[in-house]
């Protein structure tokens, strides 16, 4: 199956990835590190001309992964607003919209599969050791390379006498 980078032509649970964005500070620790930014979230910009702004999503081009936000908006020349695109790699989400009855049950999914393995938690070694089922501590000295023998080539001095 081909898989294409490029996002105009790339299948749709790809190009969803690209809309995602990270999470701000004090939602991390109850969602996870990031999140698909979808109409109604609050974001706020962190790069570019808009930088600072802190507003709700309206529109989401997945094809192009960018954002129309509800305060950024530039004057055209002759005259009337028009939106302007943000990518989702330049904001953060500051507060998710939570009403939308599938996405509570994506986060509940992935809340119980991180309590289940420890992947997600942060934790290397629990997320290592539930990967690995038969993870032996104990016998750590038998897992070590043996070291290697020296090699068979005759010395100079060898040679001579030999």
């Amino acid at each position: 199956m081909v898989r294409y980078m490029n996002s105009l032509n790339a299948y749709k649970h790809i190009r969803d990835k690209a809309v995602s964005s990270n999470l701000a500070n004090n939602l991390r620790e109850q969602y996870g590190r990031s999140m698909r930014i979808i109409k109604g979230n609050t974001i706020k910009v962190l790069r570019g001309e808009y930088s600072g702004i802190e507003d709700k999503v309206e529109k989401v081009n997945t094809k192009r992964a960018t954002l129309a936000i509800e305060g950024v908006q530039r004057e055209k020349i002759r005259g009337g607003n028009v939106k302007v695109p943000i990518h989702a790699s330049n904001v953060q989400i500051v507060a998710l919209k939570l009403g939308d009855p599938l996405r509570q049950k994506k986060i509940e999914r992935s809340k119980q599969k991180d309590r289940a393995t420890g992947v997600g938690t942060g934790n290397k070694k629990t997320a290592k050791a539930a990967d690995n089922g038969n993870l032996n501590i104990e016998n750590k000295e038998d897992s070590k390379p043996k070291p290697r023998s020296q090699s068979k080539k005759k010395s100079t001095t060898e040679k001579e006498t030999g």
